[in-house]
């Protein structure tokens, strides 16, 4: 008599060597539900999340990833786990019933507490403070800071966010709102995200924010800003438009129902991108076009990140190089320099660095290194030049067509190049600028 399978437990891991505790096995997540009430003066949040996944093997227990806020209840398809603990940055739930391999199931986990970032090699990611709102910025690993998940990019789903605060402020999350309501001094917002995400693009911003709608075609995009910077912004984000369009066709499709712009009313060291947004700080608008560079750095995120999405973070110079090549076709297309120009330049710089980084695996301490960014677009600077702006351009086109709100590796890149030129010379080319610790040569 054939035996059913033993259930296995879901490993509490994605075994991905750059963030070992991120992440989950044993199943795959479908779609995020998530109901958040948040009291912005105190720093309150209650919440539920209902995660609809499916079984990739029989599971006796699997886990999420979820920091530093207090769960009250955990059901699986209905009915309470049989055990749930929760860690520092773990939850791993027993269901009262093993679940079979390919069975789809959900769970349901109540939790409420004060939300704020976790710690990680490139400081505090996650749900943060801001003066008077709150701004999330989830990459790599800040997403369980404020809602329990599966959270490593090669998983990818759909999601649903409603977020209830104090009727003054806006709220501002990954895709259009499609219900709002106020009632006894308090607005919910509900956000609907029909295009496969990975968790750490999930965002929440809010804030005293004006909104300013530029244009509803052929992309909606949208300024939220503090009434006070209302001058700046119009001047740093009036060629928003038209740089859709650069990169459009470039790059194919813009691949999301619209575009949001968020300036805090706080510095931040850095601009952030999330799933059909950008969050800037009010020290990056300057009514002078001061940011240009930055602005086309994260609106080519949506494609190079966002839409297409790395398998493994070792690979992060295929968003990075992208959004950073995005930056030098602006400044050619907008009457800067030059791209050849851009490259000459930066490989210059590049040469006074230390040759001792390997771009496509540079390490979990050094994904963020600014030569990961530079040597990724000067390699796509190499092969424009080697096969020639129509060959490079369909390929980049046909690669974010093909695989469209899906993941992707080096291989996929090279492939589309090789069918493109007729040649595989992308590959050695790629290899040298980011195989290689030493700098090649333009």
């Amino acid at each position: 008599m054939l035996q059913p399978p033993t259930p296995v437990h879901g490993s509490a891991s994605a075994n991905d060597p750059y963030l070992p505790a991120s992440g989950n096995g044993g199943y795959t997540a479908l779609h995020y539900d998530l109901h958040l009430d948040y009291r912005v003066a105190t720093n309150r949040l209650t919440a539920t999340a209902t995660i609809t996944a499916r079984a990739l093997a029989p599971l006796d227990r699997f886990s999420l990833d979820l920091a530093a806020l207090t769960v009250e209840k955990v059901t699986v398809n209905g009915v309470v786990a049989a055990k749930a603990v929760h860690s520092a940055r773990k939850l791993v739930i027993t269901p009262a019933a093993p679940l079979a391999a390919d069975e789809s199931f959900e769970v349901t986990v109540r939790y409420r507490g004060a939300p704020r970032p976790v710690r990680s090699h490139w400081g505090e990611v996650g749900w943060e403070e801001l003066t008077d709102g709150v701004l999330v910025a989830g990459q790599p690993s800040g997403a369980p800071s404020w809602f329990p998940c599966n959270d490593h990019p090669s998983d990818k789903a759909t999601f649903r966010i409603q977020v209830t605060c104090e009727a003054p402020y806006t709220v501002v999350s990954n895709g259009p709102v499609v219900a709002r309501s106020t009632r006894s001094g308090r607005t919910s917002w509900t956000f609907d995200v029909a295009e496969p995400m990975a968790a750490y693009l999930a965002s929440v911003q809010i804030g005293r924010y004006r909104r300013h709608d530029i244009a509803a075609t052929p992309v909606a995009h949208s300024l939220f800003f503090p009434p006070a910077l209302a001058r700046q912004v119009a001047v740093d984000f009036a060629r928003l438009g038209e740089m859709i369009d650069v990169f459009s066709d470039a790059f194919g499709p813009y691949p999301f129902p619209g575009y949001a712009v968020v300036v805090t009313d706080d510095e931040l060291e850095i601009p952030l991108e999330a799933h059909g947004l950008a969050v800037f700080g009010r020290n990056h608008v300057d009514g002078l076009h001061g940011s240009d560079r930055l602005i086309a750095h994260e609106l080519a995120h949506q494609w190079f990140g966002n839409s297409l999405t790395l398998t493994r973070w070792a690979d992060i110079w295929l968003h990075e190089g992208f959004a950073c090549y995005a930056e030098w076709i602006w400044a050619e297309v907008s009457g800067g320099l030059s791209a050849q120009e851009c490259a000459v330049l930066h490989r210059a710089e590049l040469d006074t660095l230390p040759k001792n980084l390997v771009v496509g695996d540079p390490g979990p301490h050094d994904m963020f290194d600014d030569r990961v960014y530079k040597r990724g677009a000067l390699a796509l600077h190499a092969v424009r030049r080697e096969i020639g702006d129509e060959a490079f351009f369909t390929a980049l086109r046909a690669y974010t067509r093909t695989h469209r709100y899906g993941h992707v590796t080096p291989a996929d890149l090279l492939g589309t190049f090789n069918v493109a030129s007729g040649t595989r010379v992308a590959e050695k080319i790629v290899a040298r600028w980011v195989s290689s610790k030493s700098l090649p040569q333009l």
